[in-house]
């Protein structure tokens, strides 16, 4: 049986349930429990939209450092704003049982949060695709975070990303 930390509570409890399309079983496993790269030949072409969000917390003086354009390294946010971008369309290289998709589009975002002491960072990738977008909005929030976190770790070593996950996801057989 799964552990709620490994589904997150709200699912596992869903798919304990047998709710509507909560499957029950880990699609990327076959019989023998064998990672495999689930066939969505069948499934219908539709629009996909995701949405991800996520954090680096830091020390206000790097934050003030990167929203000033302060950083030695030079431009944090456009960078990772660009981070992003670039892994969102690779994704399936970094993700190993993940369809490579032909993405219409990926909106990077990272706003400067003073009073958080952080830099929030939302992904919104769209797609005509077989399967969701939902990997590739996470992956451009990871990789936009693991950017901040490099481009700043030499003046502050106690940044963390936080609360990677994902906020919305639209299309396809199960909706919204």
């Amino acid at each position: 049986k799964p552990r709620a930390g490994f589904l997150g509570h709200a699912r596992l409890a869903a798919r304990e349930r047998g709710e509507p399309g909560v499957s029950r079983e880990l699609s990327h496993l076959d019989d023998q429990g064998r990672a495999r790269m689930v066939d969505v030949g069948a499934k219908a072409v539709t629009q996909r939209i995701c949405v991800a969000r996520g954090s680096v917390r830091m020390d206000a003086e790097t934050l003030e450092r990167i929203a000033s354009g302060g950083s030695e390294k030079g431009d944090v946010l456009a960078t990772a704003r660009l981070a992003g971008i670039q892994a969102a369309k690779r994704t399936s290289d970094w993700i190993p049982l993940c369809h490579p998709l032909p993405l219409d589009s990926v909106d990077v975002e990272l706003t400067p949060d003073p009073h958080a002491r952080r830099v929030r960072i939302e992904a919104r990738t769209t797609a005509h695709a077989r399967t969701g977008v939902e990997m590739e909005a996470l992956t451009a929030v990871a990789a936009a975070a693991l950017t901040v976190y490099d481009m700043c770790k030499g003046v502050d070593r106690s940044m963390t990303l936080e609360a990677i996950h994902l906020v919305s996801k639209r299309g396809g057989k199960s909706g919204v």
